[in-house]
């Protein structure tokens, strides 16, 4: 099955959508609730949004017959790697759980490459190298690598393997279902797995304070992950994946304005050659743009 063919507003999407999706282990910091308990909230507060969109929008929710397998999966992907990153946030640095968590966007964009048998061309070899260096030297002033943080940093890193499951599942499932359906269903089947979870955990459910768990899910869930959902039906795992290496870039800039963490010149350095990396990747007629064909 092919992807549509790279729509206009699906780069721009997808970059937005990025932006929105690296607020998110700052706001799993302020919701109050516990780590499973956030994933809950996140999924679920963003479900009658999403339905009230999709029937503006007319993508009428209905159910996704012989994809509900996939979306299923989908669905199990996410909640499991929410409840990961989420618990790894809280145990250690947010730098390690930014870095380890984006783990998933090198994963998908190799994934990419190597579902379309070909080896990486140069200017794709620049683009990932760039990408990876530029990811490294932005969170290496914060990331820190020690025996305290090592149980919070497998986490992370077993959540970006649990993502990259994700948007596979997401992008294979888009070839026959709209992307606000599909999100609907994801985020219900997924709300309705963490939430016994959290109960099995003991967790604090109900946060003392709203607001944080409502931006949360309009933030994280139905801008972010509504932006990205629609941007896999045109474009590469390859174009997906570097874009949402811009990630650790935003991390960096709320720590400068929030936490007044100074950027150095090792930061630039890294935004420089994430920006680098994009700019190669939306080169066209040099074979990066193509969305990858899939197995049906």
């Amino acid at each position: 099955m092919r992807p549509s063919a790279d729509h206009p507003f699906a780069f721009p999407a997808l970059f937005v959508g990025s932006c929105a999706l690296a607020l998110g282990p700052w706001l799993v910091r302020l919701t109050g609730v516990g780590a499973v308990a956030a994933g809950f909230w996140r999924l679920a507060l963003a479900v009658p949004f999403l339905f009230a969109i999709a029937a503006a929008t007319r993508q009428p929710v209905h159910w996704p017959g012989k994809r509900l397998v996939i979306i299923a999966a989908a669905a199990a992907f996410f909640a499991a790697d929410l409840a990961a990153w989420h618990t790894g946030i809280h145990m250690t640095k947010l730098g390690n759980a930014t870095l380890f968590g984006n783990s998933s966007s090198l994963i998908f964009a190799l994934w990419g490459l190597w579902l379309a048998r070909k080896r990486p061309t140069l200017l794709q070899a620049a683009a990932l190298s760039l990408a990876a260096i530029g990811a490294a030297l932005l969170m290496g002033s914060s990331a820190e690598l020690s025996a305290r943080n090592v149980r919070g940093d497998m986490l992370a890193l077993l959540a970006g393997v649990l993502y990259t499951g994700y948007l596979i599942a997401v992008q294979r499932a888009r070839g026959d279902i709209q992307p606000l359906p599909l999100l609907f269903i994801a985020s219900a089947f997924g709300a309705l797995m963490l939430l016994p979870f959290s109960l099995l955990l003991g967790e604090q459910i109900i946060p003392n304070n709203w607001t944080f768990v409502f931006v949360l899910a309009l933030s994280s869930q139905v801008l972010g992950q509504g932006l990205l959902v629609y941007a896999l039906g045109s474009l590469s795992p390859l174009v997906v994946g570097l874009t949402l290496l811009t990630q650790p870039a935003i991390s960096a800039l709320v720590g400068w304005l929030v936490y007044g963490e100074t950027l150095g010149a090792l930061d630039w350095i890294g935004a420089i050659a994430i920006a680098a990396a994009l700019v190669l990747v939306r080169l066209p007629n040099k074979g990066l743009r193509t969305p990858v064909e899939q197995p049906s």
